[in-house]
Formats: structure tokens, C-alpha cells, sequence
């Protein structure tokens, strides 16, 4: 049987995600890292997501896997060990709520990234300050609630390590540790984990 395929970027926070998940589930080496350029038209991966988004997993089964939350799950079913995604329950709605709160940092913090990316005169700073105010929110949100963070690690660990540290990666200037103590300890100390220091994201060499 053919190993799975995730397509990726290194600088994607959403393929960390899937790759932590891989490294703690001890799926890694049943996985085949193929790189992918979004922006490349020449680029096949919208051959495996409609899309053009990663991450993309294509299955030892042929079938294609999409996007960050769906891929992790299906790893989290491969394995027999302490489950990422718990079973139905108060502690699974926590877990995917705290999932889908990180992928929102996510999200607002990506098209901050892009809009800033656009020429100047081309950009608007009502929508950086509006994805901004979002990203804020969310990590205030986390702060209030990190001191609840301790227990078995969830894809909502997981998904909020990613969006720390993805915010840390592109907007290591923004002082987001300031007014978040407890959120600030609770990332140092998962960022310690191995599958954590061996995902950190790194631009692609040139």
C-alpha cells in the first residue's frame, strides 16, 4: 500500500496543525510530504482540492482529504492510542470549540498578512484594522481561559500551539504576550513538546 500524501508549505500553520498531529498520533512515517505552491499556477494541488488550498492529504486509499480539521480527524481514527478529537461529550464540544476559535485567529490573521502584502496604495486599512481586532479578540478569549488548559492534549491544544506560534512567526512584533500571561506560560511550555519544536515554521529556501 501506497503511503499517504499531504500536500504543504512550511509556512502553513494549518499543515503544522496536521503535522503535529501526525508526529503525536505516530502516523509521520506513513506520510509523504509533497510540497506545494498555492500561488504557482503551474501547481497541481487544486488537482487534489477543488479549492487550491493546503493542506490536502491524499489517502493510502486513493480518497483526498480536506481541509486542516477533517485530515486531523482522520488521522486521530488511525491510531490506538489517548485520542486527539474525545469521544462525544463535554470535553469534545471544548475541544472543537477551541479548534475552531485558533483556525478563526487563523484565518483573520492570514488575510491581515495578505492585505499587507498588497501595494500600498492598493491596500485597506480598515480591513487590516477590522482581521487585526479579530485576532485580538481571539487571543484575549484564550487568555481567559488558559489556566483551564492543563489535562490530556486535544486538537484544541493543538490548533491554538499552531496559532500562537504562527502569529509569533509572521508578526513577531506585535507585543501579543503583553496582557496574556497565562496564555504566554501555557504556549511556552507546549511549544516544548517534540512534535511542536520539530514543525516550527521556517520560510522555503530559495
Amino acid at each position: 500500500m501506497s503511503p499517504m500524501k499531504l500536500h504543504y508549505s512550511p509556512t502553513s500553520p494549518f499543515v503544522r496543525k496536521v503535522s503535529v498531529v501526525a508526529l503525536e498520533t505516530g502516523l509521520d512515517s506513513r506520510i509523504e510530504p509533497i510540497p506545494a505552491n498555492v500561488w504557482d499556477p503551474s501547481n497541481k494541488v487544486a488537482d487534489h482540492n477543488p479549492l487550491g488550498k493546503i493542506p490536502a492529504l491524499v489517502t493510502e486509499g486513493g480518497e483526498t482529504l480536506f481541509d486542516s480539521p477533517v485530515i486531523c480527524e482522520y488521522l486521530d481514527s488511525l491510531h490506538d492510542g489517548l485520542k486527539l478529537f474525545p469521544p462525544p461529550g463535554g470535553a469534545r464540544w471544548t475541544a472543537l470549540r477551541r479548534q475552531a476559535l485558533a483556525d478563526g485567529i487563523l484565518d483573520a490573521g492570514v488575510l491581515r498578512l495578505l492585505e499587507n502584502r498588497r501595494s500600498e496604495s492598493e491596500q485597506s486599512a480598515g480591513w487590516i484594522a477590522r482581521q487585526s481586532a479579530a485576532v485580538t479578540r481571539g487571543l484575549d478569549a484564550l487568555e481567559d481561559e488558559a489556566e483551564e488548559l492543563s489535562g490530556p492534549v486535544t486538537i484544541g491544544h493543538i490548533a491554538i500551539g499552531c496559532a500562537v506560534g504562527w502569529l509569533e512567526f509572521r508578526f513577531g512584533d506585535d507585543d501579543w504576550r503583553g496582557n496574556r500571561p497565562a496564555l504566554a506560560r501555557w504556549y511556552d511550555n507546549f511549544a516544548r513538546r517534540p512534535s511542536m519544536e520539530r514543525t516550527v515554521p521556517q520560510e522555503a529556501a530559495t
